[in-house]
């Protein structure tokens, strides 16, 4: 375990990423030993001080949930951040390349809550239950420490390496239709780059918002009503720059459309 001035140090490292935009050396080259517990430590010393200093957490993302992801990352279990209101974007939003590192983009759902859900035994069945409405999203990735050579333990410390969130206005509760096939095809500047369907996420994207719950129960917190859980990509990546016009089909749940300015 690193010891507490150590997890301070990375976190303020990575608010100065943050507010400058910067990439930091990787966190396991400086600290071998430092675990999944350490930077879970790292992101909430961090998510406590952005909190304090005025910003609305909205929700959390999960990610590395699809064969995809943890294919395309080399990590091989899910993780989880946080949402705070100042990165959320409705679809056909121009969007600042300048406010991110290692901009990404990937295809996902997201879940409001109607209601909290708690672990230890939740389940997909109590997750559905638990959800309002599913809506299509694209997530920003914005990695802050370089990605050559990072684990699971420099992602998760760079709050799960989350950036924004592009959401669709097309809403479903769980029961109007079967979520598992929902669509994704990925286009930047006109040419399709990626598809997938959402059984990509863990066999239901659902399945993580059940992950979710039980890890949280694990640090005595839930989730609660009104949350959006954003469930984890089922493509890959895809990298976009300055000018990049992006788009994304989502079937009968619509279609996401933003450019990178």
């Amino acid at each position: 375990m690193l010891h507490p001035d150590d997890i301070a140090a990375i976190a303020d490292e990575l608010a100065e990423a943050d507010r400058a935009h910067g990439v930091i050396p990787r966190i396991t080259a400086r600290y071998p030993d430092a675990t999944v517990e350490d930077s879970y430590a790292i992101q909430g010393v961090w998510r406590d001080r952005m909190i304090a200093a005025g910003r609305r957490l909205v929700g959390r993302k999960i990610g590395l949930t699809s064969k995809a992801m943890q294919q395309a990352t080399g990590i091989t279990e899910p993780d989880y951040g946080v949402m705070f209101d100042d990165t959320v974007y409705e679809t056909g939003s121009e969007i600042p390349v300048s406010l991110f590192s290692n901009v990404r983009i990937e295809v996902e759902l997201a879940f409001v809550l109607a209601k909290p859900l708690e672990g230890p035994d939740a389940s997909l069945e109590s997750a559905l239950d638990a959800i309002e409405y599913a809506v299509p999203a694209l997530e920003v990735l914005n990695s802050h420490i370089e990605l050559e050579g990072r684990t699971i333990v420099d992602t998760i410390a760079d709050n799960a390496a989350y950036g924004a969130m592009v959401l669709g206005d097309v809403r479903k509760s769980p029961d109007e239709i079967d979520l598992r096939w929902v669509p994704g095809v990925l286009s930047r500047n006109g040419e399709i780059e990626e598809t997938g369907v959402a059984a990509g996420v863990l066999g239901h994207p659902a399945t993580g918002v059940a992950w979710l719950a039980n890890k949280f129960h694990q640090h005595g917190a839930r989730l609660e009503a009104g949350e959006i859980i954003l469930a984890g990509s089922f493509t890959r990546p895809m990298w976009v720059s300055r000018g990049d016009s992006v788009r994304c089909d989502y079937g009968p749940m619509g279609v996401i459309e933003c450019r990178f300015v």
